[in-house]
C-alpha cells in the first residue's frame, strides 16, 4: 500500500503537495475518460511524470507472440494498447525559466477530481529560481457530450512583478509506454509504434495523423485554442506542425495582478478503414465545434450528464465519510470508462493505464455490465453490441478449436484472441457463458426486444452450440464439461468446474427461451426445435459436483479430495502465490485465487439452498487467498447473504479502497475497473440483498452496524426504483409511468410511482461464528481500512 493521502470529501478526490514517488498512482486515480478517449492524470507540462498516457479505445499495435514452443491453435499475434498523440501538454516558461515542480519553490500545489463536474482541477503557486512568482490554475475535461473532444482551461497570473509568459501548447506522438515483454522484437515495435502520415496547420489549428506500423490503424489528433489576456498586452501566437510534434506558442507580458487564459480543445479520431484526410477533417471539425460551444458550456454539459447518471446510480452511505467517497469514486470510474465507448468494450483498466496491455476480459461482462445495465443501460447495450460485432472472430476461433458455435476471446482488444497461455485463456470457456449471461440479464432488466432480436439472440444461439459441442454425455445420462478453467486461475484444466457448468446451463436455458420468443429470427440462424430440445436436455442434465461426505459442493470433480495448500508455511511475502510458486504446484492443490464456486452461489442464486450456500462459503473461505482484485466484492455478497455482516463489511472496505490505497501495488498501471464495479455489487447485492430473476427483483436488505443508512437506485424496464435501507426498515420509491412488482424477504409488494412503501426488516437468524480465512489472508477490519491513508478535506 502506498503512502498517498487523498483528502476525504463526499464528491471529490483531492491531494495537496507533490510527491514524485507516487506520481504514477495519482495519475491513474486522476485519469479522465469518456470511453473513447482516456487521459491519465499527468501534469499539464508533461514532466515530471510517472507514466504518460493518452489512449483511444480500440487503438492497439500488433506484435509477435513470443513462444518458447509453439503449438496448434496458439494466437500468432498479440495486441497491446499504445499511446496516441498526446494533446494534454501545455509547457510554461516564466521569463526564460521553465516551470517545473522539481525546481524553484512550489509554495502551494493541489489537484482535485470532481465527480459531479467531471473535471480535474489543479492550482499551483510557484516562485522561479530567479524569484518570479506566478499562480497557475488549470482544469481539464474529457467530454461526455462531444465524444472526440478533450479540453483544458489554463490560466497564469503574475503576482508581484512583471513577467513574460510563454506557453507551448503541444501534441506529441510516440511517447513510450512501459513495455513488459522480454522479446526484443516486441520492445522495438512498441517503443515507437507510430509512423507519420500527415502534419498540417490550418490557421491556428494543427493536426497530426499517424499510422501504426503493424495493425495499420490511423489516428488523427488536432488542437486549437482561444487565448485571452486580461489587462495585459496582446498575446503573440505561432502554430507549427511537423513529424511527431504540433505546437502553438503563445507569448504575453503580464503586470502584477494580470493573467492570461488559454482554452485548448483537442480532437481525436481513429479508424482502420477510413482515409487520413477523412480522419483529419473529422478531428478538425470536432475541435472547431468545441471552440464554438466554449469552455463554460462544455463544463455545464459535463455536469448535466453526470446529474442524469447520479440521479439513479448514486449510492448514499450515512455514517462512514471515506466509504461514501470511495463508493462514488468507484461509480464515477465505471461511468466514465463506458459512457461514450459506443460499440467498444471496457478494458480491464478502462482507459486509465496500459495494464493488461489494454485488453478486455470476461470480468467486463460478469462485473461491469450488471452495473451499467442497472444504472446506464444505453452504455450496456452498446458494449453488448460490440461483443456481437466480434462474432466473426469467435466463430473462426471455435472452428480452429474443432468446436461448433462461437468461442469468444479470453483477452482481446478487437475481438481476436490475444492470450498465449492457453490453460488460463483458451480453456477458460466460461467467458462465453459470462457474455451470454450479460445478454440474458440485460434483456430481463430492460425489455429491449430490438436488441434481443438484432444481436442478443445470435450470441445466445452460438454460445449454446459451443457448449453442446464442448460437453459430453456419460452412460447414466449426465452432461459433463471436461478440461476447462474456471474463474479461479489457481485451478486449471479441471473436469466439471461447477461455475462453468452452472453458467453453461443458464446459457443453454436462456438460448432456448429466446429462440422460442423469436422463432422467426432463430430460424434464420438454422435453429430447429430439435436443437432447442438438445440445449434444454443438456442444461437439465448438467453435472454439479458435490461431496456427499463433506456435504459441500466441489469446485470441480474431485476437488475436495486434493491436497490442501500449506498456508501455515507460506510467508506473507510470498503472496501473490503465482509470483513465487510454479503453476503446476498451484494447479494440483486446494487453494483459490479468487471467488469461483462462491461466484456461482451469487449468479445462480436459485440453484442452491441457504444451507448449501452457508456450507460452501465456509469451506471455500478457508482456501481463498484473494490474489485477484475480483474476489472481495463477491465474498462480501455471499458473506452478507449467509449472515456474516462484519466479514461482509470488511470485504466491502477492501474492494472500495483497492485503488485509492493501491492495495495490490499495481494501480500505477491503471485502475481495476471490474473490481470498482464490484463495490456497487457488494453494496446492492450484499447489504441490499438485490437479486434479479425471471419473476422480478427480490430484496433482502440488512445493514452492518457501521453503516447508519444506505440508499441506491436501479433502472428496470424504463422505471427507476430507489431503495432506502435503515437498520430496521426499508423504503421503496418508484419513478416512472407504471407499477412494479418486487419481493421483500419473500413478501410480494406492488409499487406505484410516487407512493413510497416502507416495510420492516425481520430480525436475522443466528449465523454462528464467521468462517476463517487462510493464515494471514483475512481482510483488514472495516474500521482500519477506512481510516487508512486519509485526512479530511
Amino acid at each position: 500500500m502506498t503512502g498517498v493521502h487523498f483528502e476525504v470529501d463526499a464528491w471529490s478526490v483531492g491531494i495537496s503537495g507533490v510527491n514524485l514517488d507516487h506520481l504514477a498512482h495519482e495519475e491513474s486515480v486522476f485519469g479522465l475518460s469518456n470511453g473513447h478517449i482516456g487521459w491519465r492524470g499527468n501534469f499539464d507540462e508533461g514532466d515530471p511524470r510517472g507514466v504518460a498516457g493518452s489512449y483511444l479505445n480500440g487503438v492497439f499495435e500488433e506484435h509477435p507472440m513470443p513462444y518458447a514452443e509453439e503449438g496448434y491453435g496458439y494466437p500468432e499475434k498479440g495486441q497491446a494498447v499504445v499511446n496516441v498523440a498526446n494533446g494534454q501538454i501545455i509547457r510554461l516558461l516564466v521569463d526564460d525559466e521553465s516551470f517545473d515542480v522539481e525546481h524553484g519553490d512550489v509554495s502551494a500545489h493541489t489537484r482535485r477530481l470532481d465527480m459531479r463536474d467531471g473535471t480535474l482541477t489543479r492550482t499551483v503557486e510557484w516562485v522561479s529560481p530567479a524569484g518570479r512568482r506566478v499562480q497557475i490554475e488549470s482544469s481539464r475535461i474529457v467530454s461526455f457530450s462531444h465524444r472526440p473532444i478533450a479540453a483544458v482551461q489554463y490560466l497564469v497570473r503574475a503576482v508581484d512583478g512583471p513577467v513574460t509568459i510563454t506557453l507551448l501548447s503541444e501534441i506529441l506522438a510516440n511517447e513510450p509506454l512501459p513495455i513488459t515483454h522480454d522479446d526484443p522484437r516486441v520492445q522495438e515495435l512498441l517503443a515507437a509504434p507510430w509512423e507519420v502520415v500527415d502534419a498540417a496547420v490550418l490557421g491556428t489549428a494543427a493536426t497530426l495523423v499517424h499510422r501504426t506500423k503493424e495493425s495499420g490503424i490511423l489516428a488523427a489528433v488536432s488542437l486549437d485554442h482561444t487565448v485571452t489576456a486580461h489587462g495585459a498586452s496582446e498575446p503573440v501566437t505561432h502554430t507549427e506542425a511537423e513529424g511527431d510534434l504540433a505546437r502553438m506558442t503563445i507569448t504575453v507580458t503580464l503586470e502584477p495582478g494580470e493573467h492570461v487564459e488559454v482554452v485548448k480543445v483537442v480532437g481525436h479520431e481513429w479508424s482502420d478503414s477510413l482515409s487520413a484526410s477523412t480522419l483529419r477533417d473529422r478531428a478538425e471539425t470536432a475541435v472547431a465545434e468545441g471552440l464554438r460551444v466554449g469552455w463554460l458550456q462544455l463544463v455545464a454539459m459535463q455536469r448535466r450528464r453526470l446529474d442524469e447518471y447520479w440521479a439513479c446510480a448514486d449510492v448514499e452511505i450515512r455514517g462512514v465519510p471515506r466509504l461514501q467517497q470511495a463508493v462514488r469514486f468507484a461509480l464515477f470510474q465505471v461511468f466514465q470508462a463506458s459512457v461514450r465507448a459506443e460499440r467498444r468494450s471496457v478494458p480491464g483498466k478502462g482507459l486509465t493505464g496500459s495494464g493488461y496491455e489494454g485488453h478486455t476480459f470476461w470480468d467486463f461482462e460478469a462485473f461491469v455490465l450488471p452495473v451499467l445495465t442497472a444504472t446506464s443501460p444505453r452504455a450496456a447495450e452498446e458494449a453488448l453490441r460490440w461483443r456481437h460485432s466480434t462474432l466473426r472472430y469467435a466463430r473462426e476461433r471455435a472452428k480452429q478449436l474443432h468446436l461448433k458455435g462461437a468461442a469468444f476471446a479470453w483477452r482481446t482488444v478487437d475481438g481476436r484472441e490475444s492470450s498465449g497461455y492457453w490453460p488460463a485463456s483458451t480453456a477458460a470457456f466460461h467467458v462465453n457463458a459470462d457474455i451470454a449471461g450479460a445478454v440474458i440479464h440485460y434483456v430481463r432488466m430492460t425489455d429491449d426486444e430490438a436488441f434481443e432480436r438484432e444481436a442478443g439472440l445470435e450470441i445466445l444461439v452460438e454460445t449454446a452450440r459451443l457448449w453442446v459441442s464442448l460437453g459430453r454425455w456419460d452412460d447414466v445420462g449426465k452432461f459433463h464439461i471436461d478440461g476447462v478453467t474456471g474463474p479461479d486461475e489457481y485451478s486449471a484444466l479441471a473436469d466439471d468446474n461447477l461455475y462453468t457448468n452452472v453458467m453453461a446451463g443458464m446459457n443453454l436455458h436462456g438460448a432456448a427461451a429466446a429462440a422460442r420468443r423469436h422463432h422467426d429470427v432463430a430460424g434464420d440462424f438454422g435453429v430447429t426445435d430439435d436443437e432447442i430440445a438438445d440445449w434444454e436436455n443438456a442444461a437439465t442434465a448438467m453435472t454439479l459436483p458435490y461431496d456427499g461426505k463433506l456435504k459441500v459442493h466441489a469446485q470441480s470433480a474431485g476437488y475436495t479430495g486434493w491436497e490442501r495448500w500449506s498456508f501455515e508455511t507460506t510467508d506473507s511475502g510470498q503472496y501473490p502465490l503465482h509470483d513465487h510458486f510454479p503453476y503446476f504446484d498451484l494447479y494440483r492443490k486446494q487453494v483459490v485465487k479468487q471467488a469461483d464456486l462462491v461466484l456461482a452461489l451469487y449468479f445462480a442464486h436459485d440453484m442452491f439452498t441457504p444451507r448449501e450456500k452457508a456450507a460452501a462459503f465456509r469451506y471455500y473461505e478457508a482456501l481463498t487467498v484473494r490474489d485477484s482484485s475480483l474476489s472481495a466484492p463477491v465474498q462480501a455478497v455471499i458473506a452478507a447473504e449467509v449472515g456474516h455482516l462484519q466479514l461482509a463489511s470488511d470485504y466491502l472496505a477492501e474492494a472500495a479502497t483497492l485503488d485509492l490505497d493501491d492495495l495490490h501495488g499495481n494501480t500505477d498501471q491503471g485502475l481495476h475497473i471490474a473490481a470498482l464495479a464490484g463495490v456497487w455489487t457488494a453494496l446492492t447485492a450484499g447489504f441490499g440483498g438485490l437479486r434479479d430473476s425471471e419473476d422480478g427483483l427480490r430484496f433482502r436488505p440488512r445493514l452492518p452496524p457501521q453503516i447508519e443508512a444506505m440508499s441506491f437506485g436501479v433502472r428496470i424496464r424504463g422505471l427507476t426504483l430507489r431503495v432506502e435501507v435503515a437498520p430496521t426498515t426499508t423504503t421503496y420509491r418508484l419513478s416512472g409511468e407504471r407499477h412494479l412488482k418486487i419481493r421483500h424477504f419473500g413478501e410480494e409488494l406492488i409499487l406505484e410511482p410516487g407512493r413510497p412503501v416502507a416495510v420492516s426488516i425481520p430480525a436475522p437468524a443466528d449465523s454462528g461464528l464467521a468462517p476463517a480465512q487462510p493464515a494471514g489472508r483475512a481482510p483488514r477490519p472495516f474500521e482500519d481500512a477506512l481510516a487508512a491513508g486519509t485526512r479530511e478535506g
